[in-house]
C-alpha cells in the first residue's frame, strides 16, 4: 500500500498496484518517475498524482473527450519501452493547465500509459495540426 500525504487531497492510501511508472520522467520533472490516478469528482477529469513528491499533481483528461480530431502515431521506441502488445492497452492523456483564464490541454505532451504493464512516457509532438488543436480547443474559465 502507497501512502501519501497531499497538500490537495489530504492523506491517501493507495494500492501498489495502482501505480505508474514513467521511466523517464515527465518533461521538466525528470526525477518524477511513480504516480498514480485519481479521479475527480463525477467528471471525465483526473489527477495524476506524484508518489515521489506528494506536493506535485497534474490535472489530465483524455483528450479523444476533447475532439475527435486528435491523432498522432505512436513510435516504435516508445511502443518498445511501454512493452505495447496490443493498441486496446494504450491510454492516452493530456494535462490540462489554466492560462489567462482558458484551460489549455497539451496536445504537443501527452502521456501514454500501458495498462497492462503500467509504464508511461511523455511523448513530445511536432505536427502543425496538433498546434492548431491548441490554439482551437482553449475553453474559457470562470
Amino acid at each position: 500500500m502507497i501512502t501519501l500525504d497531499t497538500p490537495r487531497f489530504g492523506k491517501l492510501r493507495v494500492p501498489e498496484e495502482k501505480a505508474f511508472t514513467f521511466p523517464e520522467g515527465l518533461i521538466g520533472f525528470p526525477s518524477l518517475r511513480r504516480f498514480v490516478i485519481l479521479d475527480y469528482k463525477d467528471t471525465e477529469l483526473q489527477w495524476l498524482q506524484s508518489v515521489d513528491e506528494p506536493d506535485i499533481a497534474f490535472m489530465v483528461v483524455n483528450p479523444f473527450l476533447l475532439t475527435d480530431e486528435y491523432q498522432f502515431e505512436l513510435p516504435d521506441p516508445a511502443r518498445v519501452l511501454l512493452e505495447v502488445e496490443d493498441p486496446s492497452e494504450v491510454v492516452t492523456l493530456v494535462i490540462l493547465r489554466v492560462e489567462d483564464g482558458k484551460v489549455i490541454a497539451n496536445f504537443q505532451g501527452p502521456l501514454v500509459i500501458n495498462s497492462r504493464t503500467r509504464k508511461g512516457l511523455q511523448l513530445v509532438l511536432e505536427d502543425n495540426s496538433v498546434n492548431r488543436l491548441n490554439r482551437i480547443l482553449q475553453l474559457g474559465v470562470k
